[in-house]
């Protein structure tokens, strides 16, 4: 652990620059610090990569291997870092969606029932309730292989460096009352939720007070617990994505592979439509 700890220290420090300079390279006054949406201290008091097992396989393309069709095992996908290493940031830049947003407040704002409710926790430091990295490129997708039958909803949580030291609790509990506040409102929804870095902390934060009817099914990016289940969920409707070389999920030492997520949003938005059962037509 201590290891782990000193690894994403030093690696933290060693990028932030470089990783702060391409940031605002793709988005104009993204990462300096009136914006607070930098990723510069994306570690900061991190938990390393307690829990961080499993079996894990790598692909040589900009996409994870091992789609999933149906949600069968529980499945945990490690891809290849290549330069696209920031994934693909067009999701954000606009797009016939109505959702996809850095912030998305679907359940709060009370916008209706749709069959589909994804519930989201972003990762450390990132902007609005959604972030950027995974969280927005996921709901497009949803999006798109639904025909718009999905709400979307943040969760509204400090994100900062010292949250990680809570191991999720500083958004779990909030995650959980949008859970409940989604199917009070409509109970035909089916909620799956979504998770970032520390935001997967939240998710497993969440889960360990919801029964196994209120989740049909989680996507957790860049999980320091990995290796842990999602509360009562069935692991067979759990899927990981990890990295090849993430420093978080996977010991490795490229602060880079834990910006890469969001090559991975169609496929874990496909199994997020398989474990609920939504159909697609």
């Amino acid at each position: 652990m201590k290891y782990s700890l000193t690894l994403i220290a030093l690696a933290s420090t060693a990028l932030t620059a470089p990783t702060q300079r391409e940031e605002r390279g793709l988005f104009p006054g993204f990462g300096d610090s009136s914006s607070g949406s930098g990723f510069g201290d994306l570690f900061g008091g991190g938990s390393g990569s307690s829990g961080s097992s499993g079996s894990d396989s790598s692909s040589g393309t900009s996409s994870a291997s091992g789609a999933a069709s149906t949600p069968s095992s529980t499945s945990t996908t490690t891809s290849a870092q290549g330069t696209d290493a920031l994934g693909d940031f067009s999701d954000l830049l606009g797009g016939s969606s109505s959702v996809g947003g850095s912030t998305e407040n679907g359940v709060t704002d009370n916008d209706g029932c749709q069959p589909l409710t994804f519930i989201f926790a972003r990762g450390t430091t990132e902007m609005g309730n959604m972030g950027s990295v995974v969280g927005p490129p996921v709901a497009k997708q949803l999006a798109s292989q639904t025909n718009n039958k999905v709400t979307v909803q943040g969760v509204d949580y400090p994100a900062d460096a010292a949250g990680n030291a809570s191991m999720g609790s500083s958004g779990g509990p909030k995650m959980a009352s949008l859970v409940k506040q989604a199917l009070k409102q409509c109970p035909n929804t089916k909620v799956v939720l979504g998770g970032y870095s520390q935001g997967s902390m939240v998710v497993h934060n969440a889960a360990n007070s919801l029964s196994a009817d209120q989740i049909s099914g989680a996507v957790l990016f860049g999980d320091p617990f990995k290796a842990q289940s999602v509360g009562k969920l069935d692991d067979s409707k759990r899927k990981e994505f990890c990295a090849q070389g993430d420093p978080v999920c996977l010991n490795g030492g490229n602060v880079m592979a834990h910006l890469s997520y969001g090559k991975n949003a169609e496929e874990a938005a496909k199994f997020l439509v398989d474990a609920s059962g939504v159909s697609t037509s």
